[in-house]
């Protein structure tokens, strides 16, 4: 009689830890820099809901009030800028968003000067970020102008102004000294090389781009996440590309910031 061999229990490897989502338990804030009201949500309301989990106090800024964003004839854009200055803050709410701020520029009407980044240096050095995420303004091909003109100014003062103490001298007469942020993810590049598994939180970016309603024509959160995992939607190459079957994708940028330069932070210990 044939006698029955226990089955040996499958051999689980454990995931290997991301030494970079190990460095941003490390951080305490983070800011999110976009030219209009729902491009956060679209392009990493994902990644952003991660860095609340972690515990990161993220702020979120909005370059235009986005009053060109609609094909309705009828509406004024002032009341449209209203109307997503509120869909926004609800999105922002959704994701654990501690505050929003509204440049309100004209939609479509960003230049990439001068004026345009003082105003970026002069908020990293309020807001101290340790992570910054923007539009990577320099992508071939076509793209917005004023994504290309506020993922650039950001970009320009992260580095070298916001932390050089003489750039903008008079931001330091007003004690608002430097500051180094540790690092920057450039969402919509044409060559990410860091994907965030965004499986996780997927009900709360769908809650978050369902929010900005006169965006996506009054779609609810279940019709948004029933065409992400729609069979058409399935992408293979994607998911060996990134790991993951849901994943939102940027161009990572790391700063040194030494001890005792200037706008350098306190150590924080690890959570």
């Amino acid at each position: 009689m044939a006698v029955k061999t226990a089955k040996r229990p499958l051999l689980v490897r454990p995931k290997k830890a991301d030494p970079i989502e190990a460095k941003w338990r490390t951080y305490g804030s983070a800011l999110v820099i976009t030219a209009h009201p729902d491009d956060a949500e679209f392009l990493c309301a994902g990644t952003i809901a991660k860095l609340c989990d972690l515990g990161m106090d993220v702020t979120l800024c909005v370059a235009t009030s986005g009053d060109k964003g609609t094909r309705d004839v009828t509406i004024r854009r002032q009341e449209l800028a209203a109307m997503r200055e509120e869909e926004t803050r609800h999105a922002a709410k959704v994701l654990g968003v501690k505050r929003c701020l509204f440049w309100g520029m004209p939609d479509g009407f960003l230049v990439e000067d001068h004026e345009l980044r003082g105003m970026v240096v002069k908020l990293i050095r309020q807001m101290k970020p340790d992570l910054i995420i923007t539009w990577e303004g320099f992508r071939a091909g076509f793209n917005h102008t004023d994504h290309r003109a506020i993922g650039r100014a950001v970009r320009d003062a992260l580095y070298p102004a916001a932390h050089d103490p003489h750039y903008h001298a008079e931001l330091a007469a007003e004690g608002i000294g430097p500051h180094r942020t540790a690092e920057l993810l450039l969402a919509g590049a044409a060559e990410p090389d860091y994907h965030v598994d965004i499986g996780p939180y997927l009900e709360q970016k769908a809650e978050a781009i369902a929010a900005h309603a006169s965006q996506v024509d009054n779609r609810t959160k279940e019709e948004i996440l029933k065409t992400w995992f729609s069979p058409q939607r399935r992408n293979r190459a994607r998911r060996k590309i990134t790991g993951y079957d849901h994943a939102e994708s940027f161009q990572r940028v790391e700063f040194r910031r030494p001890d005792g330069a200037p706008g350098t932070p306190a150590a924080r210990k690890r959570k």
